[in-house]
């Protein structure tokens, strides 16, 4: 498997996965959602909820950021430390959830592509991507990332209406998938690369 092997893994699971269910009826999209008051007898759900889509063109949107994270990963060639802390962020993402009691459902893979793209960032900055002005590049993705979050506010706003999409948008999962990217990319940067004690 080539070094983004696993990162190119998880972005066509999503985007097959997302389809799939889709396509799908409304009765297993319903047994496929994270819901704040009844998760725990749907533990799956920390991870299928987010293969699910309230409208078109909510599920265009995020297939289409989700494309754009496959071509980065295509030619930036992220490492499994990369892949394994956006595979962690998954669920965790949506656990975090329940610390926002507005919060009664969260489905769609926008917090998830928030985690990846924090995660991309910090590979460049931190220099595990060899690639020209990493660092730069990195950075300037890291404070487009925190500007976002910032204007959103979601410590205040977790849930808004978007008139324009004609749904609920859950700020929330932006902020906690973009803090868990960033959050498990250093912890597994620093575990790895932690001298190891002699015997």
């Amino acid at each position: 498997m080539s070094r983004a092997g696993g990162w190119l893994l998880l972005c066509v699971l999503h985007g097959v996965s997302s389809m799939l269910v889709w396509w799908s009826g409304e009765q297993q999209v319903q047994l496929l959602t994270w819901q704040a008051d009844n998760w725990t007898h749907r533990p799956w759900t920390l991870w299928t909820s987010a293969w699910v889509h309230v409208n078109t063109p909510h599920l265009i949107v995020n297939q289409f950021v989700l494309g754009i994270l496959t071509g980065l990963a295509w030619l930036l060639r992220p490492g499994a430390r990369a892949a394994l802390a956006w595979f962690l962020a998954w669920p965790l993402l949506q656990l975090s959830l329940v610390l926002w009691p507005q919060v009664g459902y969260s489905v769609g893979l926008t917090g998830l592509l928030h985690a990846g793209a924090m995660i991309m960032a910090l590979q460049l900055v931190l220099g595990r991507i060899a690639t020209r002005k990493a660092s730069r590049w990195g950075l300037m993705l890291v404070a487009g990332l925190l500007t976002k979050l910032v204007l959103e506010r979601a410590w205040s706003y977790p849930v808004v209406w978007d008139p324009a999409g004609d749904r609920s948008v859950v700020q929330a999962a932006h902020l906690c998938g973009a803090a868990w990217g960033a959050v498990l990319t250093l912890l597994l940067d620093f575990r790895w690369r932690r001298p190891q004690r002699p015997d």
